[in-house]
């Protein structure tokens, strides 16, 4: 049995919820996938998850899970655990989990793996690949001890549209737990993606960032004119973010946000390694640089060579005529 725990934020499931289920069915390798989702008013987020392939779909609620609070959190999902009885626990690796999960293995006495970015079949065990040193390398690990063993699936690592939908709805149930107010020791407060001119970048389809070939920040209007056009966020590698340019919560990279868009329009980015583990895992990327050996047209599916301050007005254009 795995139990996926699905994340949901004023009744709106995170897209990677689902990157969260395809993972666990490429886990799963047959064996029944169960979701889990905790809240206050989760009727409608937990009737949504029912249009996946798996056994059923468990919503959990209480008065104290009105908010998120990392305690509640715990609390909520270890009375699901225990309900459940999964081997493996498959969370994705959202500012939200990795502010309860680690308190969640902790309570258990079981066995976290974070981040994580390939599951892997080898001589009959299962073996999970995550990034070290900023990226600079990926670690194979494998987890000892006893089941339940909690992993987190890292934004892109698996695309939402991978999970498979059931032919039909999946039955859902309601777990009512019991949280005593004295157990929630945290008072909820906005979360980060609230905070003024601040953006969930993860859940944007495309997105159009810049580097240090923008020059400076007099010119960040072509970019913005460009994601406007497209519908698209601007966001920037973190030179950029440093030098003020843009607020650090529009910065992609190891040390940024994780992103996994439809369309990743990067603009003047060398391609270092810090910045691509935070967007590799876009369906389409298409890369602008004046430098042909930049690195970032390593992991590009399209590239244009040349001059950005002309490519982008021009591109801009004919966007605004379709």
């Amino acid at each position: 049995m795995i139990l996926v725990i699905a994340e949901q934020r004023d009744g709106t499931l995170s897209r990677a919820s689902w990157e969260a289920i395809a993972a666990a069915q490429h886990l799963a390798a047959g064996a029944p996938v169960v979701v889990g989702i905790a809240g206050g008013d989760i009727a409608g987020v937990a009737a949504g998850l029912a249009a996946a392939a798996v056994a059923e779909v468990v919503a959990v609620t209480s008065p104290a899970l009105a908010a998120y609070t990392a305690d509640g959190w715990v609390h909520a999902h270890t009375a699901l655990i225990a309900e459940v009885t999964p081997t493996w626990v498959v969370l994705p690796h959202t500012y939200q989990t990795r502010d309860f999960a680690p308190a969640l293995a902790a309570s258990l006495d079981r066995a976290l793996v974070t981040d994580c970015t390939a599951i892997k079949h080898v001589q009959g065990q299962v073996v999970f690949s995550r990034p070290m040193y900023q990226g600079k390398l990926a670690a194979d690990v494998r987890v000892l001890g006893e089941a339940p063993w909690l992993v987190t699936m890292q934004i892109g690592a698996f695309r939402a549209d991978a999970a498979v939908r059931g032919v039909s709805p999946a039955p859902v149930r309601t777990l009512e737990v019991a949280i005593a107010p004295s157990a929630i020791r945290q008072a909820p407060e906005a979360p980060f993606q609230e905070a003024r001119q601040a953006v969930d970048l993860s859940q944007a389809e495309r997105i159009v960032s810049v580097g240090r070939g923008i020059k400076g920040s007099e010119h960040l209007p072509l970019a913005q004119a460009l994601a406007d056009a497209l519908g698209a966020e601007l966001a920037a590698s973190r030179p950029i973010c440093d030098a003020g340019w843009l607020p650090m919560e529009r910065q992609i990279g190891s040390s940024g946000q994780t992103v996994a868009p439809k369309l990743y329009i990067a603009v003047g980015i060398s391609g270092a390694i810090q910045h691509v583990v935070g967007m590799k895992g876009a369906r389409t990327i298409v890369a602008v640089n004046k430098d042909a050996d930049a690195p970032i047209f390593e992991v590009a599916d399209y590239g244009y060579v040349g001059d950005l301050f002309e490519f982008l007005p021009a591109l801009t254009a004919e966007l605004r005529k379709s």
